[in-house]
């Protein structure tokens, strides 16, 4: 049987986000990411063509600095303004039935306690369509902008994320059982005191008593999503994540990664079918290949390259218009995200990248241009390879997703590479067919392990 795609819409609220500069085309409409109506009616637009979710990245700091300061992103729009995308979710399911509703926050961010009772009150307002995707903020402002002096190195921040899923396992699993919510009427007993629980949560960087405030919502831990692609991202995701999004160049380096990561959650005592893969790819339909290929070079001239240059380099916290555009990749180091080094080395076939191939690669290494034809033959090679879902990138909001809903999914349909109708239930039940988590995730362990028979027991 044809395995069918899953399609996120991945999208910012900010004007410039991906590819950046497409927020002065008078055909794209983020110039008004400030107005909720945009946002309602892009979801309604995504649920009507059967998208899976819609994804909001987020960033809660500058990028790191271009040609020596932070005056050409804000000039760009370069992800400044970036407004809060968990104000406005639950805007969005109000609006929507089916729609799974992701977005992007960090440990650093906010703490456990209120976190877990913010999502789990959005996991109740949507009926089970809320998804994590967690992040460990690469970004230096960003740590400085919540108190700290600098940004923990690569890895120390992927153990502090560990730290802080722990707590949020802890809430959302094991605080409340699940029959201890009542609400019994005639005997008036609302809640079984003696089936929620303290959890009595104390570590290096948190020290958390509970109950949980919120009784079990429909999925009790959200969809959880994560990008890293590091040796530590990877490890991260392969223990916790449900879903991942990767960049690679092309299928075969995903079908590698993919192989490699799936070994990684077997190890941890996890399937392999445990952790779903979304490659992000950008599309321009054409009637025709040749209309295809001049609404792409069209872009390309629509494309600002600093932006994307700029981007790049602020992701990993450095200043690239500094550098000269031959200078080796390899030279430059960095502790901010390294997913993006590791794509661009992929990229190149082997040969080490310079600063030059990020101008090309940033604007392209993403695009597929085609008739909806020679899109669908290209989405059957990254299936076969062992992709799950795509992360569909826009150039204009609503159009780029206009365009693929109206053009792409009916041809897609046809081959069986995607849905024809949504599953009913949760975003966890459409992706993988029960509501909670899996008993093999690590955050199963907690279930039950407050209650005081049990805990007793296992103090002694």
């Amino acid at each position: 049987m044809t395995r069918p795609l899953h399609f996120a819409a991945f999208v910012m609220n900010t004007p410039s986000h991906i590819t950046h500069g497409l927020w002065r085309d008078p055909a794209g409409e983020q110039i008004r990411y400030n107005d909720l109506d945009l946002w309602v009616s892009l979801a309604k637009r995504l649920e009507q063509g059967g998208f899976d979710a819609i994804f909001f990245a987020d960033v809660v700091g500058l990028y790191g600095d271009y040609r020596g300061g932070w005056d050409f992103h804000a000039e760009l729009g370069l992800q400044i303004p970036s407004n809060d995308p968990l104000v406005i979710l639950s805007a969005l399911a109000s609006h929507t039935e089916h729609l799974g509703l992701a977005f992007t926050a960090g440990p650093i961010q906010e703490p456990p306690f209120n976190f877990a009772r913010r999502l789990s009150t959005l996991d109740h307002a949507s009926k089970g369509r809320i998804a994590w995707n967690i992040v460990t903020s690469t970004l230096e402002n960003g740590w400085r902008n919540f108190g700290h002096d600098g940004r923990l190195d690569h890895d120390d921040r992927y153990v502090l994320a560990e730290e802080y899923v722990d707590v949020l396992y802890k809430l959302w699993e094991g605080s409340w059982e699940e029959d201890a919510l009542l609400q019994d009427r005639e005997s008036g007993v609302h809640a079984d005191p003696s089936k929620i629980h303290k959890i009595h949560h104390s570590s290096e960087h948190y020290r958390v008593e509970g109950p949980h405030l919120v009784s079990p919502s429909p999925q009790r831990t959200p969809l959880l999503f994560q990008a890293g692609s590091s040796k530590a991202g990877r490890n991260f995701a392969a223990r916790n994540a449900e879903a991942q999004f990767i960049v690679s160049p092309d299928p075969e380096n995903a079908r590698t990664l993919i192989e490699d990561t799936r070994r990684l959650v077997e190890s941890h005592g996890r399937h392999r079918d445990d952790l779903k893969f979304f490659q992000g790819l950008q599309f321009v339909v054409g009637s025709t290949v040749q209309e295809a290929q001049r609404k792409s070079d069209e872009l390309d001239q629509k494309v600002d390259v600093d932006g994307m240059i700029a981007h790049f380099g602020g992701s990993l916290g450095i200043d690239l218009g500094t550098y000269d555009p031959d200078t080796p990749i390899d030279l430059v180091h960095t502790e901010g995200g390294q997913s993006g080094l590791a794509w661009l080395r992929e990229s190149t076939d082997g040969r080490t990248p310079t600063l030059r191939d990020v101008t090309a690669l940033r604007a392209k290494g993403r695009r597929v241009v085609g008739t909806p034809e020679q899109i669908a033959d290209r989405l059957e090679l990254w299936r076969d390879a062992g992709v799950d879902g795509i992360n569909v990138i826009n150039a204009t909001i609503p159009g780029s997703y206009d365009e693929f809903i109206d053009h792409v999914l009916p041809v897609l349909r046809e081959r069986g590479l995607a849905r024809h109708e949504y599953e009913p239930g949760t975003l966890r039940r459409k992706l993988f067919g029960n509501d909670r988590l899996s008993e093999r995730h690590p955050a199963a362990r907690y279930r039950g392990a407050f209650a005081p028979a049990i805990a007793t027991a296992a103090a002694h």
